[in-house]
């Protein structure tokens, strides 16, 4: 897989122009849809309505998933090394445990 990815980097130009290439192609064949038998009036009327409405979906779903993350499920990248150090009941410590002692 590494190969691959490399592979691509080192054509990046190409990858964009192949990708443009495939939205163009895309877009095209949307305008052969039939709208005949549409059920709303956005549907016959605004070309590439779906394309457009998938795309502003799939952008609010990541938008609202990056606030949602940093708004407090993600912690620090220093958090389990700060837990480890100070709670740490394996640190070679000569004061002896709570089940030792008993």
């Amino acid at each position: 897989m590494n190969k691959l990815i490399d592979y691509l980097r080192d054509r990046l130009e190409t990858v964009i122009k192949t990708c443009y290439g495939i939205l163009a192609i895309t877009l095209a064949y949307s305008l052969y849809v039939d709208t005949g038998h549409a059920h709303t009036w956005v549907e016959q009327n605004v070309p590439f309505f779906w394309s457009l409405f998938g795309f502003a979906a799939a952008a609010i779903i990541i938008g609202t998933a990056y606030w949602f993350g940093h708004s407090g499920i993600m912690v620090r990248k220093d958090f389990y090394e700060e837990k480890t150090k100070s709670h740490c009941c394996c640190s070679g410590s000569t004061k002896e445990s709570s089940h030792e002692q008993a």
